[in-house]
């Protein structure tokens, strides 16, 4: 045990006036206990109590001592009450990582919408596709498409989306919509040069699968660029369905080959494993999940 623990140790026992009781409130033995507060008078070189059957008496030593040890008791107790504070209020920080296009697709309106309710809660949102250590990089919550087998970590199901082919009515009318996957092959197809395989694209039906090689003049790793380039009718393009709602609501972009199944991804909120999440991190990974559910629930009408 340290200095520290031994001097509140000793601070307790002349609170409760003998090492039975003392024994009891700090969860040790009796001897524990005595055997504690003998290293502090050999730490100190000094003897702090006088001792009996009967009662506990402090030396002149033990009497110069005991006021800073029960300062050191009772900033512990402040330490603690500030925490326990700290904990329940709605209000401080809160840093979150998230995928780049989710984040630049949900999060202007999900996050406004939760600090008009919440005003006292600052949240810092990280933009990266790249994999964050929670824990080691100092984030609170994260998004993922991946849970590994970490037990440092705790995931709750987000959403799920599939991939839509699409693209504009003006790029239809000017070069005719694919019925099959097979008829890409013949049509400008945006690229997502994330993927390795980009130029092969799949799709199921039934038990069939369905490999297609595709081409185009046009590549990028961001999903909103592929977007942006499909709206500007260069081409035919495989987006989350998550980014659509608002352009298949419009009309801007429309759902092809809807008949034919695409790769279905799940997203997790994660947080680090603690014993109790701070009130502000707890009720921000409530609401999202239930902002989540009802986008989803939006975008499940629309794909009817």
């Amino acid at each position: 045990m340290s200095e520290m623990d031994d001097l509140a140790a000793f601070a307790v026992l002349i609170e409760a006036g003998s090492f039975t009781l003392a024994a009891q409130q700090l969860g040790c033995s009796k001897g524990q206990l005595s055997k504690r507060i003998s290293l502090l008078e050999t730490r100190f070189a000094v003897v702090l109590l006088q001792r009996t059957t009967r009662r506990l008496s402090l030396t002149a030593a033990g009497a110069a001592l005991l006021p800073q040890a029960q300062a050191l008791v009772i900033q512990v107790e402040r330490a603690r009450q500030a925490l326990a504070r700290l904990k329940d209020d709605i209000a401080g920080p809160v840093r979150m990582t998230v995928p780049v296009s989710l984040g630049e697709t949900f999060f202007d309106g999900a996050l406004l919408e939760f600090s008009r309710q919440y005003p006292q809660v600052q949240i810092e949102l990280e933009l990266n596709n790249n994999y964050r250590d929670l824990s080691r990089d100092g984030f609170d919550l994260a998004i993922r498409s991946e849970v590994a087998n970490d037990e440092r970590l705790v995931a709750r199901p987000l959403l799920a989306w599939h991939e839509m082919t699409c693209a504009s009515p003006v790029y239809l009318e000017r070069f005719g919509e694919p019925l099959t996957p097979p008829a890409l092959a013949e049509h400008r197809c945006l690229l997502n040069s994330h993927y390795s395989g980009r130029e092969e694209w799949l799709y199921h039906q039934q038990h069939e699968l369905l490999r297609v090689r595709v081409s185009g003049t046009f590549a990028s790793n961001h999903y909103n660029l592929l977007k942006k380039a499909a709206l500007a009718d260069a081409g035919i393009a495989r987006l989350p369905s998550y980014l659509l709602q608002e352009e298949l609501a419009d009309g801007r972009l429309r759902w092809l080959l809807r008949d034919y199944q695409t790769r279905s991804m799940p997203m997790y909120l994660v947080h680090p494993y603690q014993g109790g999440l701070p009130k502000r991190t707890q009720v921000l990974a409530d609401y999202l999940t239930d902002w989540f559910k009802r986008s989803g629930e939006a975008l499940a009408r629309l794909s009817r």
